[in-house]
């Protein structure tokens, strides 16, 4: 049967509980551990290799944002991160000017690089300021590199950024978004972002309750599990499922804003909600 692994971001966790006293690196993977997830996606280093394995969590998520270019910068971030211990590796690629024929041979020759290293699954992500800012681009790169290749690419789908880039609503969230059910269903990892046509990060909860807005959304991610559970080479593998939540930063330059609740205990929240969304997708 297909599973799903519940994989917290570190970057939930800045500034958290305050920015004068926020926690270290240690008591943050103790709070990943204490609220179920099942490992965590950073940039790795060894510092996180050790904590992981005293906390006893499975799974670390590499993390990569490359605009260079090189083979040679390509190889040596790669290898960081597998030697980090990262088997699954998510990457934001080039900016986004970047055309999606330059785009599509980086990620060809970025591939290579991990093909050559070995032992690690290469995940393209959507998001704004990169080559796969809108979904045009995305699905030109998508398709460029599988004429040069023969191979369908994996991509890591954050739809929060399609949703606010197409302004979609909850009536077509699932008919939009998920219009290449392959593509969907290729990739392994997914980094779910509770959005609305209006906004690329929406609270979890207000006043203890769960949110219309994020309401509206778990019954999107109940069709983009049951996309992928549906595809017959998913049947014993694993999605990596990211309840992707990004904190306040000073001066209102961050996902969160004034009013919102935390970023952490949301992402805590959403994990849970995410883990009932992937049992009612049958």
């Amino acid at each position: 049967m297909p599973k799903i692994a519940h994989i917290a971001n570190l970057w939930s966790l800045v500034g958290h509980p305050t920015p004068k006293k926020e926690w270290s690196l240690e008591s943050k993977i103790a709070a990943v551990a204490a609220a179920g997830f099942d490992g965590f996606t950073t940039a790795l280093t060894p510092e996180h290799t050790r904590l992981a394995a005293k906390y006893k969590l499975k799974h670390l998520l590499g993390f990569i944002s490359n605009n260079s270019g090189e083979a040679k910068q390509y190889a040596k971030a790669i290898q960081a991160q597998k030697d980090a211990g990262a088997v699954q590796i998510n990457v934001q690629l080039d900016d986004e000017d970047t055309k999606p024929s330059v785009a599509a041979k980086n990620w060809v020759k970025m591939m290579k690089e991990a093909d050559k290293i070995g032992g690690v699954v290469m995940s393209l992500e959507v998001h704004r300021d990169t080559c796969t800012e809108t979904p045009e681009k995305t699905y030109e790169i998508a398709k460029l590199y599988k004429q040069a290749t023969g191979k369908m690419i994996k991509i890591n789908f954050d739809f929060s950024h399609f949703a606010v880039v197409k302004h979609i609503h909850p009536g077509n969230y699932s008919s939009y978004l998920l219009k290449y059910p392959k593509l969907v269903q290729n990739g392994e990892q997914s980094h779910c972002r509770p959005f609305n046509g209006h906004h690329c990060q929406v609270s979890v909860t207000h006043n203890g309750k769960l949110t219309d807005e994020v309401k509206s959304y778990l019954k999107f991610t109940e069709d983009l599990f049951r996309c992928w559970k549906s595809a017959k080479q998913n049947q014993d593998k694993t999605l990596f499922v990211c309840p992707e939540l990004g904190p306040y930063h000073a001066g209102g330059a961050g996902y969160n804003i004034t009013g919102l609740a935390p970023a952490w205990p949301d992402a805590a929240i959403l994990r849970k909600e995410l883990h009932k969304a992937w049992n009612r997708a049958k």
